[in-house]
């Protein structure tokens, strides 16, 4: 397939999903959040495809926001409509996903570019990265699930300091405040980033899916992690990969997952 605002690169046995509107920071719009949908939906059904990177075009912008002109006259039905099929359709769809995402955050990660890199399952930043959700500082709030991600990463206090002054941090504070896993000079913030989906994609599929699963459910209100955990944990027992997993053990060689 085709998309205006994405570039595509598969690999072997995992795929690099690149924002392509240089001119713009990378900014989103429907276009490309729908382009975003398309793309994953389509890689997750790629068996073949075991880990997703995703990350901006050019040395200055991992995605610098949403495009503020597609929404500047919204009314409040419109905004609301707008933060709900966003979240379904992207953020949520990618933080459920059961193929996990690495965001390589290049540059910029501001307002949905932040909650973008924050619906991902961890983050890797570039030296030059800066992150931030400035909202309030146009007159709204983030709209992508900011307000409850952000928290659930760096905790309350810093969350409500970086939305309610809405400044941006370094990508060393954010690695030392928990938002990123690790800071690299730009040129090595791919590779590492396809060296820890090398790491990924040789274990079980279905196991990381359920870790997704499990791991999620500690954040979901009303539901028990711990029971999710167990029922995943159970029904793991069922699968080909644990039987070849603890086969391969067994028999003292590598596994050869599906």
């Amino acid at each position: 397939m085709n998309y205006n605002n994405l570039l595509i690169d598969r690999k072997e046995n995992y795929a690099i999903v690149t924002v392509n509107r240089p001119s713009k920071l990378n900014a989103l719009n429907k276009e490309t959040i729908s382009e975003l949908h398309d793309a994953f939906f389509s890689l997750e059904k790629d068996k073949q495809i075991k880990a997703i990177i995703i990350t901006g075009s050019g040395e200055k912008a991992f995605v610098a926001g949403a495009d503020i002109s597609e929404f500047a006259d919204f009314n409040e039905s419109e905004g609301a409509e707008l933060a709900r099929s966003g979240q379904e359709l992207l953020f949520d769809f990618i933080q459920n996903l059961s193929t996990p995402v690495i965001a390589a955050v290049n540059g910029f990660a501001l307002g949905g570019g932040l909650e973008l890199a924050m619906a991902s399952h961890f983050r890797v930043a570039s030296l030059n990265a800066k992150m931030g959700l400035p909202e309030v500082s146009l007159g709204v709030i983030p709209g992508y699930g900011g307000t409850q991600r952000l928290p659930q990463l760096v905790g309350k206090g810093k969350a409500m300091e970086m939305i309610m002054t809405a400044g941006m941090i370094s990508a060393v504070e954010a690695k030392e405040w928990g938002l990123v896993n690790y800071v690299v000079e730009l040129d090595e913030l791919l590779s590492l980033c396809e060296k820890l989906a090398s790491k990924i994609v040789w274990n079980s599929s279905t196991s990381i899916a359920a870790v997704i699963k499990s791991v999620n459910a500690n954040f979901e209100t009303g539901v028990n992690g711990f029971n999710v955990e167990i029922e995943q944990f159970g029904k793991a027992f069922g699968t080909h990969d644990f039987k070849e997993g603890t086969t391969a053990f067994l028999e003292k060689r590598k596994p050869n997952f599906e």
